[in-house]
């Protein structure tokens, strides 16, 4: 017992140990990393919620981190050197761990924000935006915990805060008009990421994100538009996708004037109803209607009423609806008519 005494007395054993404490520890975080990574990780792949999985990829990055931390406070003491909370090295230590806590938090609700958003089916409008809100308030929350727990007074920050704020506020209008109205249009869901829009200025799209100053549009030649956000606020849009992404596809016709107007109706509906069977995005169960409207110039016209699924379908129902339609009234007898003019020449006589 006086041997093992002397042994741990030694100057050499104690300058020593504490490297080994540290090894250990370090040793320690790796094998964690191992098992959760084998074990932990694979678990997760396999349920059907995903929130764990991000969950298990933050411990992954930063349990040998937190090891090693605590590895350290331990050698640290061991080699006599005061790492309470009112000395330097255990104020370095505690922000460090929750600098890293915070951080691992930041990424983990940001993601299983997104996640929840997609189970919800768009019931969460969750934007570039709303994740950058939601890193900013927890490192807020965790610059408070630090300076809170280093002793220092929040209060007169606060107010240095709300001085320099209204300067930065007069300074930044325009900035800060874009990003109040980002976040009105994320928290109003008038316009969520995916739909399909139009503005009054002809542009039109998917929305791809919704930034801090800005949204872009992707539109179909696979372009992007941005948009700053207060000029998106103030402008008249269509959504394609509200409230829902079906929608009327009307396709204008007209015929002449000795058509039998009953066939006309019963042929074409046939013709709408085939297409919307057989062509991709069209609503198979929906019943095609057509609506004469017009006695024009030289053709009675009508409306035709199909529905496709989603906004980009009507392109291709509409496409294949007039080739169809027009080879089927060939075939009918029903004529088409061109733009016909009768000139009546009255001959005066002398």
């Amino acid at each position: 017992m006086q041997n093992f005494q002397s042994i741990i007395e030694n100057p050499t054993v104690q300058a020593v140990l504490p490297l080994l404490v540290l090894a250990f520890f370090l040793l320690l975080g790796v094998i964690l990393r191992f098992l959760v990574s084998k074990y932990l990780l694979a678990w997760a792949k396999k349920t059907r919620i995903k929130w764990d999985d991000v969950l298990i990829e933050n411990l992954k990055r930063w349990v040998p981190f937190w090891t090693f931390i605590m590895g350290l406070y331990v050698a640290l003491d061991m080699w006599g050197i005061a790492v309470a909370q009112t000395t330097f090295m255990g104020k370095l230590l505690l922000t460090a761990l929750v600098l890293t806590i915070t951080v691992a938090a930041a990424n983990i609700f940001s993601t299983a924000l997104s996640i929840l958003a997609e189970k919800e089916d768009g019931a969460l409008a969750v934007s570039s935006l709303t994740k950058n809100i939601t890193r900013i308030v927890i490192f807020l929350m965790g610059g408070l915990i630090i300076l809170r727990s280093l002793g220092i007074s929040i209060t007169p920050i606060l107010g240095t805060l709300g001085v320099g704020g209204l300067a930065v506020a007069l300074a930044l209008q325009e900035t800060l008009a874009n990003i109040f109205s980002g976040i009105y249009v994320t928290i109003a869901k008038n316009i969520r990421i995916g739909d399909f829009i139009k503005l009054e200025t002809g542009e039109e799209g998917y929305v791809v994100d919704i930034g801090w100053r800005a949204t872009k549009v992707r539109m179909l030649p696979n372009n992007i538009v941005i948009i700053p956000n207060s000029k998106l606020g103030q402008s008249v849009l269509t959504n394609y996708y509200m409230p829902e992404t079906e929608m009327a596809v009307l396709v204008q016709v007209g015929v002449h004037y000795q058509s039998d107007l009953k066939h006309v109706e019963k042929v074409t509906i046939e013709v709408g109803e085939e297409t919307l069977k057989e062509v991709q995005g069209g609503v198979a169960g929906f019943k095609p209607f057509i609506r004469y409207h017009t006695f024009d110039d030289f053709s009675i016209n009508f409306t035709v009423i199909l529905r496709c699924k989603e906004f980009v379908d009507n392109y291709l129902i509409k496409h294949e609806f007039i080739k169809r339609l027009h080879a089927r009234y060939n075939k009918e007898g029903i004529v088409i008519p061109f733009p016909i003019r009768d000139v009546y020449i009255k001959e005066n006589k002398a």
